[in-house]
């Protein structure tokens, strides 16, 4: 039975114990939770307030909840949502190993066509965030920092509001992730120049190169995350 821990609001309690159980491998995806009274004497919450986090469960793909039957715990990387991945970087002591590698192929896909996007619709945005890179202290925090507001705004700019609810996904987790990118010189180095480059594509309003310069680096990234984490 797994250890339950009570902070102060029942519901997101509840449904935080009830995740984090599921990422332990107490509740793997097949199993079924517990009946309805237990689970609620177990987690130390009424009937109600387990309902209302079970239906939220239910709402974003953790779980299936069947009447009349037990309610089974759903593989999440095949039926879950959005809602997934936020849970998985706000518990994120439980994520795979391989969770990083894939959000950065994922930023592969993505970030060259918000880049050229944004260079289409807001040029001008893209070059005034880009000129503060021109002074940028050579830290770790520094360069996470800003490379969280450099992408945040090509979201922004790019005029489609779908990649910046799905970056806002990853607020603080990319940070902290880019932190750990950032502290090998190689890494600041690789993205000072990108910076550079991409200040000039803005500035010149080239599109298409701005989208051929962010995926090299998109590529270089990865390539550089994996010799930091010893990853093949």
């Amino acid at each position: 039975m797994p250890a339950w821990s009570r902070p102060q609001r029942p519901a997101a309690y509840t449904e935080q114990a009830i995740i984090t159980a599921i990422l332990d491998g107490d509740y793997p995806a097949g199993a079924t939770l517990p009946g309805e009274r237990d689970l609620a004497s177990q987690l130390g919450v009424t009937r109600p307030t387990l309902r209302e986090a079970l239906q939220r469960l239910e709402r974003d793909g953790w779980i299936s909840i069947r009447q009349g039957k037990s309610t089974v715990v759903n593989d999440f990387w095949h039926d879950g949502g959005l809602n997934v991945l936020t849970a998985l970087v706000r518990y994120r002591r439980s994520l795979p190993p391989d969770f990083v590698p894939n959000l950065l192929e994922v930023r592969l896909a993505m970030a060259p066509a918000y880049a050229r996007a944004a260079i289409t619709c807001s040029a001008e945005r893209v070059v005034t965030t880009l000129a503060a890179s021109e002074t940028l202290a050579d830290t770790p925090e520094a360069f996470a920092t800003f490379d969280w507001t450099l992408h945040h705004t090509l979201t922004v700019a790019s005029g489609n509001p779908v990649y910046t609810l799905i970056l806002n996904g990853f607020a603080g987790f990319y940070e902290e992730m880019a932190c750990r990118y950032f502290a090998r010189p190689e890494a600041r180095a690789a993205s000072r120049a990108f910076y550079a480059a991409l200040l000039d594509a803005a500035r010149a309003g080239d599109a298409t190169r701005a989208g051929q310069i962010t995926e090299a680096v998109m590529l270089e990234s990865i390539a550089l995350w994996k010799a930091v984490n010893g990853d093949t």
